[in-house]
């Protein structure tokens, strides 16, 4: 239940994102703002809330949120509705909008655990060790192994 309050929460803030953002510059029909939303929020959900956001925290699943956002209305916008600049600026509205309301949906998340979080685990992170030894040269010790 929580899940689907996460899903409805995302979807119509990408409803009204893209209906201030599309409809007020563009004659976007309803199918146009309904299909973004639903793509952005099922984006928006997998990749900035399942993986960046428990690994790396609330700020950079922020940005990512708002990098999905603006780069699929910007590149679909351009093939649907056939304006290269003029979508650039709805695609930043959009996208704002968006990211302010992500920013309740990650308070909302945090306060109630709807997703584990867990900060310190970084995903394809590898930690390498080194180690120092007192032997500075590897030659003269492999002579005195030789010797014992």
């Amino acid at each position: 239940m929580r899940v689907g309050l996460v899903f409805l929460t995302k979807w119509v803030t990408a409803v009204i994102a893209f209906t201030i953002g599309l409809d007020v510059f563009f004659n976007a029909t309803v199918i146009d703002i309904l299909s973004f939303s639903v793509t952005v929020t099922i984006l928006s959900y997998i990749i900035g809330d399942r993986i960046i956001y428990p690994a790396y925290g609330n700020t950079l699943a922020l940005w990512m949120d708002f990098i999905i956002s603006y780069t699929s209305v910007w590149v679909f916008g351009n093939v649907y509705l056939n304006s290269a600049m003029q979508i650039a600026w709805g695609s930043v509205i959009s996208a704002v909008i968006i990211t302010l309301g992500e920013w309740f949906v990650h308070r909302y998340i945090l306060s109630d655990q709807v997703i584990p979080h867990e900060r310190g685990k970084k995903l394809g992170h590898l930690a390498f060790g080194t180690e120092f030894a007192e032997e500075n040269d590897i030659h003269k010790m492999k002579l005195n192994k030789k010797e014992d």
